[in-house]
């Protein structure tokens, strides 16, 4: 909670903490292990027309600024700007986005897609397009909306090895599947 006030305060665009900080979370609550285990990191995600590196790296030292101290590193990226990078880096395209939830149902795994926000009424508001079943389910499901297979299967097998109780689901045949997909 005292991640989602920082962030609150800082009045980004669409943000949302997204994908492994939130199904790890509830994975270590329905597994009982402890608040931490597994998170590598917290992800942040939002959305400012301004697909500038310099208008990123601006928000980026103001997030750092505001979760200083806090449970661990917090990446935040725009999600206007990830198709200016994202082939470079992955070897698929990535098409333009009209608002930071628009990607995640861009994710490698359909637990990924999820992502919550704190209102300025102390509500928070989730975000999960294909549902929530997976999350509590502990399963960890392709998403063949991109190419990819291999982050897929990259991402199940460090989390199987965390969590042994998740069912990691195999890639689909015939699915597309050449390049890693999304990080």
């Amino acid at each position: 909670m005292a991640l989602l006030e920082a962030l609150r305060g800082l009045g980004l665009p669409q943000w949302r903490v997204v994908a492994g900080c939130l199904y790890q979370t509830v994975w270590n609550s329905l597994t009982g292990r402890p608040r931490g285990y597994g998170i590598q990191d917290y992800d942040v995600i939002y959305f400012d027309p301004d697909p500038s590196w310099e208008a990123e790296d601006r928000v980026i030292g103001r997030v750092a600024e505001a979760t200083r101290g806090g449970v661990g590193p917090v990446q935040a990226r725009n999600q206007a700007r990830v198709h200016l990078w994202f082939e470079a880096r992955f070897g698929v395209p990535y098409p333009p986005l009209a608002a930071a939830d628009d990607s995640l149902v861009r994710y490698a795994s359909v637990v990924h897609a999820v992502g919550v926000r704190l209102e300025a009424d102390g509500r928070l508001d989730v975000a999960a397009p294909f549902g929530l079943d997976d999350l509590f389910g502990l399963v960890v499901r392709p998403n063949p909306a991109i190419a990819n297979r291999e982050s897929h299967a990259r991402k199940g097998a460090r989390v199987k090895a965390l969590w042994p109780e998740l069912t990691v689901l195999p890639w689909p045949e015939g699915a597309i599947d050449s390049g890693p997909g999304h990080a």
